[in-house]
């Protein structure tokens, strides 16, 4: 497995690298349980092996090694991408390179799945069905754009830093993780939180009368202590039964029960 042309030189320019970045869109067109996305990683990167490694052998060894099991969040990629790269310009030794793309494959997903499905997402989504529910035609175009805008300029991104820092952007990453998964949770929160004061409906229908007054017990009561409660008690009951391991499908029933029976009673 080493090298027989050791010659260094770089020889990747921006050109290919987005090149690169193109064609990793396609990463899990090939996708099985065997190897999971190593057809398609090895098909975003093959360019870029063919430029570095002149001789037949050297990139036959490397088209070898990265057919082997792979498997990283795909909208992160491009960071690995431009790191093994820079790796195979270098001629780092193949267990380095192997060694990097294993380490890299757990932490990528979390931080992947937290960035674009837990915060990306939700954002995007409340903003496309928010313009929706007014019959605004904008909203699934708002949606589309918003999320693959910020995803295809992560991937570019990414793909050029990573190339350009080395093996030293793994450390960069290291350091800055923390504050990505605190910025992205507490966004995440705060849009949630949006969601339910705007599309969760609950409002107690109640009123006691007393001699010639009259207390509505959702504006008078409820709403003074803080407004929007009902919804937010409601949607950490239904996270509840999520917990619980409660179906989706259970929570709409319960939801419809709900609205029917305290309905008819005048209670909702």
């Amino acid at each position: 497995m080493e090298y027989r042309d050791t010659s260094k030189e770089k020889v990747l320019t921006k050109k290919d690298l987005n090149g690169m970045v193109w064609r990793s869109l396609l990463l899990q067109a090939s996708f099985n349980y065997e190897r999971m996305q190593a057809g398609g990683w090895l098909y975003s990167i093959l360019p870029g092996l063919k430029k570095i490694h002149k001789n037949k052998e050297d990139l036959s060894n490397s088209m070898k090694l990265h057919l082997e099991f792979f498997n990283v969040h795909p909208f992160l990629v491009t960071f690995v991408q431009g790191l093994v790269l820079a790796m195979e310009e270098n001629k780092e030794s193949r267990d380095s390179i192997r060694g990097i793309k294993i380490a890299l494959m757990g932490p990528l997903g979390g931080i992947g799945d937290a960035l674009f499905w837990f915060t990306l997402l939700p954002i995007a989504a409340s903003v496309g069905v928010s313009l929706g529910i007014q019959g605004n035609i904008a909203g699934p175009i708002i949606f589309l754009l918003v999320f693959n805008i910020v995803h295809l300029f992560l991937r570019f991104f990414l793909m050029h830093y990573s190339y350009k820092m080395g093996v030293g952007a793994i450390e960069k990453l290291k350091d800055d993780t923390q504050y990505v998964t605190n910025g992205s949770l507490i966004l995440g929160l705060t849009v949630i939180g949006g969601l339910i004061a705007s599309f969760v409906r609950m409002n107690i229908a109640y009123v006691v009368n007393l001699g010639s007054i009259s207390i509505d017990i959702q504006k008078d009561i409820i709403d003074k202590i803080m407004p929007n409660m009902l919804p937010l008690l409601y949607t950490l009951f239904m996270f509840y039964l999520l917990k619980k391991g409660k179906k989706p499908i259970f929570l709409i029933v319960v939801t419809l029960v709900i609205g029917i029976v305290g309905k008819f009673f005048g209670v909702l």
